[in-house]
């Protein structure tokens, strides 16, 4: 996040406070107020005053040793779901994809370099990455990923791809240039993707796109299977059909949710003077 902005409405204290939220990482739920001034490069009294307000803001608390993230944190990120309305009509279609799979299934959306989950519904198996709203994973070796990649122009995605993921996760899939430009080619001409054990062992995916009303692809969809449970025969001749029907019935949901008129109250009605 960017320290200095580079307009005269740029507000910086919110962008230290935003980078303060973001200062905790996985495996460090409870930081110090050294450890935040540290991580962020701020000045521990800065650090101190942005956590109290934090504090009394209900996003951190105290705790023993220093502060912890509170789940109203969560409330950024929902928010940004329930703007764009495709929680709500993605969601029984994603029940309906696990029931008939008994995977795990997601939508995820491109950062930078990056995927990002927006939703999911899943089934208790063990495997071997963990993943909830906001987990963040390299977008090349993933199945939704590569479809997302591959709806943008080529040039654009070299451009997103150059950038370094934040995932913190080394997948264990390398491609040169030559080679995921082949494989996203591939993606684009038959409209889905697949990984097989190219994030990290034991994964194996199938993925689709979702699009709004005018056929922009504006997140992805996938079936996410556990290598030594389910077969790639499995995946693509059995997941596949449900997934690029469920992957269609939403997009024509959200299509539908996008084109249909929004009551907006007139200035001043309801409010005593």
């Amino acid at each position: 996040m960017p320290r200095e902005g580079t307009g005269p409405d740029f507000i910086e204290a919110l962008a230290r406070g935003l980078e303060v939220i973001t200062a905790f990482r996985p495996r460090q739920p409870v930081m110090s107020l050294t450890d935040v001034a540290t991580a962020t490069g701020l000045a521990r009294p800065t650090a101190r005053r942005i956590l109290l307000t934090l504090a009394e803001l209900g996003y951190v608390r105290p705790q023993a040793g220093g502060f912890a993230l509170t789940p109203r944190v969560l409330e950024l990120g929902v928010a940004y779901v329930r703007s764009m309305g495709l929680w709500d009509v993605a969601r029984p279609h994603l029940e309906w994809l696990v029931e008939r799979t008994n995977e795990s299934c997601s939508i995820a959306q491109l950062d930078g370099s990056d995927i990002v989950y927006v939703a999911r519904v899943s089934v208790p198996k063990i495997v071997t990455l963990a993943v909830q709203i906001g987990t963040r994973f390299p977008a090349l070796p993933t199945s939704l990923g590569k479809v997302l990649l591959a709806a943008l122009p080529p040039d654009d995605a070299a451009r997103v791809l150059a950038e370094p993921s934040r995932s913190g996760l080394d997948s264990v899939w390398h491609p040169d240039r030559a080679e995921w430009e082949a494989e996203l080619r591939e993606v684009r001409a038959r409209g889905w993707a697949m990984t097989d054990e190219q994030l990290a062992r034991g994964i194996r995916s199938v993925a689709a796109p979702l699009r709004d009303g005018s056929g922009r692809v504006v997140a992805s969809v996938n079936v996410n299977a556990h290598a030594a449970e389910t077969s790639v025969e499995v995946l693509l001749n059995d997941h596949l059909p449900l997934l690029l029907q469920a992957a269609g019935e939403i997009s024509v949901d959200f299509a539908r949710l996008e084109s249909a008129p929004h009551a907006v109250r007139p200035s001043g009605v309801g409010v005593k003077a």
